[in-house]
């Protein structure tokens, strides 16, 4: 496919909009030192920079026209051909086809799964289980019901999480409580629809692609994962009323089932996402991956 200047400029200016509506609070915060226990997370926890987030990229297959697109050049993995600016194929390493087998096959497995709405985030609890005040990840927040009731909280509640990257933040006295003990060689077998993290977490598999992933893909996948992330807060054992967010009091029946709705309509969103993603890696490693990549290096040491 090829795009005219006006065309990719256009694609290009809405995408920079849309994400500075979160990366430019976050540079102005981080300027001034000031910390956001909700937003910070997609920014540090996920390690794409809000200046790459920003970039507008439009994925393989595509040449971009017009003078403007030679500055693609200045970025990893473009090359220039007779019509403008594209992906250049060889930017698909063995170690990024090597990752993306990985990712896909976690894709795969997570699609084929129902979603389990069991949790009620209780991960979030379970990370500052019996922790003395100070040493809480987010210190500048209260705990809505202390130390003690939240501690009661996941006695009376127990935790059920099969996310890894989940509970390796959990405290040492909470993880003998959970159901699981997932390990990172178990996370394809436990990853499912309903849990939040693993719908945040389409954020991380789009942007792994590198400039394979077009980037309207990865501004959804990274509205999802802000979405979700405040639910995350809000059913947490913290009280985020000095930021203007009500709680989800899972602690309560109608809590839990509020967190339960609000978990199933973000497995229903993120399923497409996820689908769009697989689609992605499926077509990416069939065209780009090492067996095709040689064939293509054969080809232009021979022109």
């Amino acid at each position: 496919m090829w795009l005219a200047e006006q065309e990719w400029r256009a694609r290009e200016d809405a995408h920079v909009a849309r994400m500075r509506a979160w990366t430019r609070p976050h540079q102005h915060r981080r300027s001034h030192g000031e910390k956001h226990p909700v937003l910070d997370f997609l920014f540090t926890y996920y390690s794409h920079p809000p200046s790459h987030l920003e970039r507008w990229q439009p994925g393989p297959g595509v040449v971009l026209g017009g003078p403007s697109a030679r500055r693609f050049l200045d970025r990893k993995g473009y090359q220039e051909v007779a019509e403008g600016i594209e992906v250049d194929p060889r930017a698909f390493s063995g170690r990024l086809a090597d990752t993306a087998r990985y990712v896909l096959s976690l894709l795969e497995a997570t699609a084929s799964r129902a979603p389990r709405l069991s949790c009620f985030g209780l991960h979030e609890w379970a990370m500052v289980y019996r922790l003395p005040a100070g040493d809480v990840r987010h210190a500048q927040l209260p705990l809505r019901l202390g130390s003690q009731g939240t501690d009661a909280v996941v006695e009376s509640l127990g935790v059920r999480c099969g996310h890894f990257d989940a509970f390796r933040f959990f405290t040492d006295e909470a993880r003998p409580r959970n159901e699981l003990q997932p390990t990172r060689d178990t996370q394809r077998d436990l990853d499912q629809p309903g849990c939040l993290h693993v719908g945040m977490d389409l954020y991380k598999w789009a942007y792994k692609l590198g400039p394979f992933v077009p980037s309207e893909l990865l501004g959804d996948c990274f509205a999802l994962a802000a979405d979700i992330r405040l639910l995350d807060m809000r059913a947490s054992p913290y009280d985020l009323s000095s930021l203007g967010h009500s709680p989800v009091a899972i602690e309560t029946s109608e809590g839990r089932a509020e967190y339960a709705r609000a978990q199933a309509a973000f497995a229903r969103r993120a399923a497409p996402l996820r689908a769009r993603l697989i689609e992605r890696y499926r077509l990416v490693l069939s065209t780009y991956g090492p067996a095709d990549m040689t064939e293509k290096r054969r080809g232009q040491h021979g022109r």
